[in-house]
């Protein structure tokens, strides 16, 4: 092997890191060197140590691997001289394949399902899957069952993917890489841990090839604050792009529990904000065959105009054996509202979704027949859905948007709701379900918060 190219403790760690794991996961900044050094170096090494003959290197097609892990400068033919790339196949392997040595390296496209499968009917050596983040899931899930040694590279995407669930959340890090890990994303590392797959976060400065002057035309090539720089630059995740709230932050929007209680309605006689106004909403899908969810918000507006999102409450029937019928969302409504009366403060008006009479029906029944301090209405609609986003963009812009914590499934739909990609004007009808509760809540107060003072 012949290598051109400084290598850095971490990565020098990486390659000689071969005994007692079954799997190594990258994941990184781009340019940070994660393709050249898993594929071409550690993955070629972990392949001539195995006892198999057959072997396995995914990408999204067998065009992208030629390009970017085997034929280019640096890549496996360059790294490896005895190594023999045959993109036709040959008379006994029909597929593209590398022969190494003794060895034979099927190279796959994850993106034609016909070839993989006839491929995948083998037990493998090694596996190397490229950009494991795109690849279709049905085959990382096959492939995965079916090796001895699986290497993934990645850069940062959308952490809602179950390529993370599955895969990637439940790799650890050694403890002496274990700091260089973003904090955002090892909270996420929590997935039951599979004994052996380790994690590997990688950066530029990991890549010694790259100058001070490398390192700063590439950062100031992503505009900052967009989902690219997160992902790209930063080496966070989320989705990059087609995301409707783009600007929203986890490090600048979301609030804990314990700095907000000052801000309770009691407090009014402290000098300082306060809580001026609680409101609460109420959007349901009582489908038992989709993700669709009833999903309930309570929020406060403060006498400063900031609207701080306070709790949630979600139910999914598709994953509970007895349905939720629109009764018991009148009593589970209850409870989340009595529970928060006693957290916050007191919510008299919950704004509904008016295509959802049903529901609005029982508990108007349920005041009548119970009595009741809580006054439910129809959700305010007559501001588009455009409109609706356009003024949170611009709360969050100016730091006048927050969310509690504790409400992770709305901080999810925020990181995931995006544009229809055929119609660039049009949001998804998905992943919407906490958004629209918590619309429906600020609505009839969005001239208190933020600067926005036209009438409604």
């Amino acid at each position: 092997m012949k290598s051109r190219f400084p290598l850095s403790q971490k990565y020098i760690d990486f390659i000689n890191s071969v005994h007692n794991v079954s799997a190594d996961f990258l994941e990184g900044t781009t340019a940070s060197g994660k393709t050249t050094v898993g594929a071409g170096i550690k993955f070629m090494r972990m392949v001539s140590a195995s006892r198999k003959k057959l072997h396995v290197i995914a990408a999204k097609t067998t065009g992208k691997a030629e390009e970017t892990i085997i034929q280019q400068d640096n890549g496996i033919l360059d790294l490896h001289r005895n190594a023999r790339y045959c993109g036709n196949g040959d008379k006994d392997y029909k597929l593209p394949h590398i022969k190494f040595e003794s060895k034979i390296i099927y190279v796959l496209g994850y993106d034609n399902k016909d070839k993989w499968e006839m491929a995948l009917g083998a037990q493998f050596g090694c596996v190397y899957i490229d950009e494991i983040n795109t690849a279709d899931i049905e085959f990382v899930r096959e492939i995965s069952t079916r090796n001895d040694y699986l290497m993934a590279t990645l850069n940062p995407d959308d952490p809602n993917l179950p390529v993370y669930k599955e895969f990637i959340n439940r790799s650890r890090p050694y403890q002496k890489y274990a700091k260089d890990v973003p904090q955002e994303i090892m909270t996420e590392l929590t997935e039951e841990p599979v004994p052996n797959w380790r994690y590997w976060f990688f950066s530029f400065r990991d890549n010694l090839s790259l100058t001070d002057e490398d390192i700063q035309r590439k950062m100031l090539a992503a505009p900052k604050g967009t989902k690219l720089y997160k992902n790209k630059i930063l080496g966070l995740r989320g989705r990059a792009t087609g995301l409707v709230f783009s600007n929203f932050d986890k490090s600048r929007h979301i609030v804990r529990k314990e700095d907000i209680l000052p801000l309770k309605q009691d407090s009014r006689s402290k000098q300082g904000e306060y809580f001026e106004y609680y409101s609460a909403g109420l959007d349901t899908a009582y489908s038992q065959k989709s993700p669709d969810t009833i999903a309930m918000s309570f929020i406060g507006i403060t006498d400063k105009g900031r609207c701080v999102v306070l709790d949630e409450r979600v139910y999914n029937n598709a994953e509970l054996q007895t349905p939720i019928a629109p009764s018991d969302t009148v009593l589970n409504l209850i409870d989340f509202l009595e529970r928060n009366r006693q957290d916050w403060g007191f919510a008299r008006n919950v704004f509904i979704d008016n295509a959802d009479q049903a529901t609005i029906t029982e508990l108007n029944k349920y005041k009548r027949q119970s009595g009741c301090i809580y006054v439910f209405n129809n959700a305010w609609k007559k501001t588009t859905i455009i409109d609706r986003i356009n003024l949170q963009l611009g709360w969050l812009a100016n730091s006048q948007f927050y969310v509690l914590s504790d409400c992770v499934n709305y901080i999810r739909e925020l990181e995931i709701y995006s544009w229809q990609e055929d119609k660039d004007n049009t949001p998804e009808d998905k992943n919407d379900h906490m958004i629209n509760s918590v619309q429906y809540a600020f609505l009839p107060y969005k001239a208190q918060i933020g600067a926005v003072n036209d009438s409604r």
